[in-house]
């Protein structure tokens, strides 16, 4: 058919919609060569008309016309209401799959809008003369075989981000003007709430807009006219003879408004420009906070938290088994109408009315259930979790009207009363009511259905701003109860729990959180190891709610060293007596624009159900986030006796003691002290983790030992000096009185690792955090930093062992991380590591130097060694150069620019990153030298020791010595 044709036969047709739809399309998709529904698909499956009539036993289907993944198509009469059609499509289209385009048409007119999740929507209209233009027609036949070329190009976060840069800047210059910091965002958040309510028509004849406009001769109206605007909105009432709704919620409790400025009407203009209708409430706070916080300014737009990453938890905590519940009762209301229609008279009735209460009981249940979030920041979760539950009433609605006609699909009950939040910072509390607000408002724009009236906003007291872990004062001081004790603070009852809870370091509450709060918190919630990270009290808290059966499930975002360490404790009831029932153990997550590594935890007391870790089903999520074959829980592995007293963590300087090269070799030379000892014995070189993953910066430190007297220090004249201009004045205000009286010594000198390494020509060590896990010989002179873990022992037969493929793995799985850079602590991956036997670090190396097995080890280890050491510093690029005086190693210098430059990349880090085959070949020479002193070489060679199956048998044998020394 040519557009020709189609157009003559089309335009003079008055047929009724129901008459002339089905042909009408047909016609469509001869004019554009693509078969025709009945053609293509006989059964129904993927195109078809009256999509969902098969359902009610005939008739009108949720669509005129379905084609899976592409559209759903909506016809009306001639010169009909093209915008009801639309709104009835919308109303249907979550039970047709989403479909990325909706299409109405009354024959003469074409109305394509785009559906996607989370862009800007767009609408393509055309009449039927249109048709003649090729470029019409090729876009009707991507509706059809290429929806994703009408895939709008501006995402909703694009949109947002724009909106955002402009606000701002407004609120910036309202900041420098001395407006205090809660205020500008109140005032704020009103301006984005209008432009939202003047696109979706809640505030008539664009009269924010208008008001701006009238402005810009004379900003000093603003304020006024601002005030009776919003005067109007808290209330309801007439404004210049136009009827303004009732907004209130809180957000228009009075009438205050900013006097502006010209820019900040150019501002606000600008903004007014976009399409607020879609802006997006789940990063709409992250981006104002930005714009708001001027040590966060250049973060805005960056990055934030997208919903896929937030829906890893929305999904499986409430959406799946909300859907599951569902299915149970779909088919109980299934039974009923099948009953109904085998019956008549008052039986026929009876099961009518049993099918009606299961449907009744059903949307009460939704109707009451509540999600809380407690510490829901701008609200991100909370919008999201409103949006599913919507979702699933929505959509359970119209599988009830499919069942049986009886079953009407009723206006949706859920709303922003479901979702409970708890949130410290008051702009923030704020900001989610915002989102909440927004997002419900659009849910039922785009799902066919008017917003509330009288209010539009309902008061959202249930987004509380307050200390969700402590209870405390006005000032945030913790208060105490009669007993003196101080109290973990209450959260309402809710079905679930989900959110993304502080991440704050146990080494950093102090500082951040303060002594007093962080002494009382730790003591109101005693099942949490005083080791721990903030986020462990969530944790714990959801936890004890699910215990006692005053909450059903919970899901989390923790920092991934919840799964090693004190961390880790609080998983472990939760395993033991419940069940981690989807977690992801390393993901990426956005904190403040800078990407983290995180860990997904979702759980709950369904013992016998199966888990799901990382998008696998596993038979058990173990308290490390790990599940395997072996049923062996590496949460379990005990410290071994003969480990103990061989690593240990750095010398902690707590203070400017470390100096440069040239200066430390200027003392090293001095001589004059009033004892006649030289500064050689307060001065060695210094390394931290930074020196041995890349290269050594050849500090030095000044170092009084850890219990040198004051008077003595004074001796050493220009080292003594140099501490005390430097770091005293900075001790006297410490919070540690060991740190103020002892100014002179180290914070944490580590008298135990000076005593393990005063027996020791070497010593090896590792970084605390490094990407790869790598051992290094360093010389005994060398005063190692805290960021380093040091091993008291000298011989390579341990450091071939540690750094062997068998360690490695212990280390990875029982260590915690920082990012995507895991930690080595002495406790739980030393510790804990079981040697092999005969070669474990409680002997000394001499009684084991003729062991076949210790000699192969550190045979291995030497050469790798060896060769490492020759990459690093090969003999063309650098020249060693003894130190001023004896007792030191000697300097590695390069021998020219063209030197300086290439050793700049010979990194330990570097090498670890490339790997290159002779690499790879020593280390497997040295893992079959370690395997063969397991008693494990022939499994090793046979490729039969797999990762887990080696993490198996290690957690066998620390068990099993575990055992013993207990």
């Amino acid at each position: 058919m040519t557009p020709t044709e189609f157009i003559q036969k089309w335009r003079s047709v008055d047929l009724k919609e129901r008459t002339a739809s089905q042909s009408h399309f047909n016609d469509i998709c001869r004019l554009l060569d693509i078969e025709e529904p009945i053609s293509a698909d006989p059964k129904g499956e993927w195109f078809t008309f009256e999509k969902g009539a098969s359902k009610t036993g005939g008739g009108e289907g949720w669509a005129d016309v379905w084609r899976k993944e592409c559209f759903a198509w909506e016809y009306k009469g001639k010169k009909k209401d093209l915008d009801r059609a639309f709104a009835q499509l919308q109303q249907y289209a979550i039970a047709l799959d989403n479909p990325p385009l909706l299409i109405v048409s009354d024959m003469d007119r074409f109305r394509v809008h785009t559906n996607w999740t989370n862009t800007v929507q767009e609408m393509h209209e055309f009449s039927v003369e249109d048709l003649l233009d090729g470029a019409t027609r090729d876009l009707l036949r991507n509706c059809f075989l290429d929806p994703e070329r009408l895939k709008p190009a501006k995402t909703r976060q694009m949109l947002t981000e724009e909106a955002a840069e402009e606000f701002s800047q407004l609120a910036q210059r309202l900041r420098e003007r001395g407006h205090e910091a809660h205020a500008v965002a109140h005032f704020v958040n009103r301006l984005v709430f209008c432009m939202f309510a003047e696109d979706v028509r809640l505030l008539p004849d664009q009269m924010f807009t208008k008001m701006l406009k009238a402005s810009i001769k004379a900003p000093e109206r603003f304020e006024l006219n601002a005030s009776k605007l919003f005067a109007a909105m808290h209330k309801g009432g007439d404004l210049d003879f136009t009827p303004i709704e009732w907004f209130n919620g809180g957000l228009f409790d009075d009438d205050s408004a900013f006097p502006l400025q010209r820019d900040d009407i150019d501002n606000l203009l600008a903004a007014a420009e976009l399409d607020w209708s879609e802006i997006d409430p789940s990063i709409l706070g992250t981006l104002f906070e930005r714009g708001l916080d001027p040590s966060k300014r250049s973060q805005l737009g960056a990055h934030y938290t997208d919903r896929e990453k937030i829906m890893q938890i929305v999904e499986p905590v409430l959406i799946r088994p909300l859907m599951d519940e569902w299915a149970q009762v779909r088919v109980k209301i299934g039974e009923a109408i099948a009953k109904a229609e085998k019956a008549i008279g008052g039986a026929r009735t009876k099961a009518e009315n049993e099918a009606k209460k299961l449907q009744a009981q059903w949307h009460e249940r939704l109707r009451k259930f509540r999600v809380l979030d407690p510490a829901c920041g701008s609200g991100n979760f909370l919008y999201l979790s409103l949006l599913a539950l919507k979702d699933i009433e929505h959509l359970t609605n119209l599988e009830a009207e499919a069942l049986s006609p009886s079953l009407a699909a009723q206006f949706p009950n859920s709303g922003p009363e479901n979702v409970l939040g708890i949130e410290l910072n008051t702009y923030a509390a704020e900001l989610a009511r915002v989102s909440v607000w927004i997002g419900e408002i659009q849910w039922m724009r785009r799902n066919g259905f008017e917003a509330a009236k009288n209010p539009i906003l309902r008061s959202l007291g249930n987004i509380e701003n307050r200390d969700a872990v402590l209870v405390t004062d006005d000032e945030g001081n913790p208060t105490l109860n009669a007993e003196g004790q101080p109290q973990r603070a209450a959260w309402p009852e809710a079905d679930l729990v989900v959110g993304n809870p502080p991440f704050l370091g146990d080494k950093k509450m102090i500082a951040e959180l303060g002594e007093d709060y962080t002494i009382a918190l730790r003591k109101a919630w005693p099942q949490v190891p005083g080791g721990a990270d903030l986020v462990c009290y969530w944790v714990a808290g959801a936890w004890d709610r699910i215990a006692a059966n005053k909450l059903q499930r919970a899901g989390l975002v923790a920092t991934n060293s919840i799964r090693g360490g004190s961390n880790r404790d609080v998983l472990k009831p939760i395993v033991e007596q419940g069940r981690i029932s989807d977690a992801w153990s390393d993901e990426e997550w956005t904190v403040e624009g800078a990407a983290v590594r995180v860990s997904l935890i979702c759980f709950d007391r369904q013992l016998e159900e199966p888990a799901t870790l990382n998008g696998e089903v596993v038979l058990k999520i173990l308290s490390d986030l790990s599940a395997n074959l072996h049923e062996y829980d590496l949460s379990r592995a005990k410290a071994l006796k003969a480990n103990s007293s061989t690593a240990f963590i750095g010398d902690q300087k707590s203070g400017p003691f470390d100096i440069p090269y040239e200066e430390a070799a200027k003392l090293l030379l001095a001589k004059g002290n009033p004892h006649g000892r030289p500064n050689a014995e307060v001065l060695r070189p210094w390394m931290n983790g930074m020196d041995l993953s890349r290269r050594p910066a050849g500090k030095w430190i000044i170092d009084f030992g850890s219990a040198m007297s004051l008077p003595d220090a004074m001796l050493y004249e220009m080292p003594f000096s140099i501490v005390e201009e430097n770091v005293k004045p900075m001790r006297a205000n410490v919070r540690r009185d060991n740190h103020r009286e002892n100014w002179w010594i180290h914070g944490e000198a580590r008298p135990g690792m000076r005593r393990a390494l005063s027996t020791c020509s070497r010593f090896l060590a590792t970084p605390r955090v490094a990407k790869h896990r790598m051992f290094a010989w360093l010389d005994s002179s060398v005063l190692p930093d805290c960021q380093l873990v040091v091993i008291a022992r000298d011989d390579d037969a341990t450091f071939g062992i540690l750094q062997s493929r068998f360690h490695e793995l212990w280390a990875l799985r029982m260590g915690t991380s920082l990012e995507d850079r895991p930690r080595y602590t002495p406790s739980t991956t030393f510790e804990t590591f079981p040697f092999p036997e005969g070669l474990t670090p409680d002997i000394p190396s001499d009684d084991y130097a003729d062991d076949p097995r210790a000699q192969a080890i550190a045979a291995a280890a030497a050469r790798l060694d060896d060769l490492r050491q020759n990459w690093l510093n090969p003999p063309d690029l650098v020249e060693r150069v003894p130190e001023v005086i004896e007792g030191f190693p000697d300097r590695i210098l390069p021998k020219d620019e063209a030197a300086t430059k290439e050793l700049k990349k010979r990194t330990l880090t570097n090498l670890y990153n490339i790997r290159p085959a002779w690499l790879d070949h020593a280390h497997r020479v040295l893992d079959e030298a370690v395997a063969e002193a397991y008693g494990w070489a022939d499994d090793f060679c046979a490729g039969i020791l797999t990762d887990e199956e080696i993490l198996a048998r290690l957690f066998q044998l620390n068990q099993e010595r575990g055992n013993k020394s207990s």
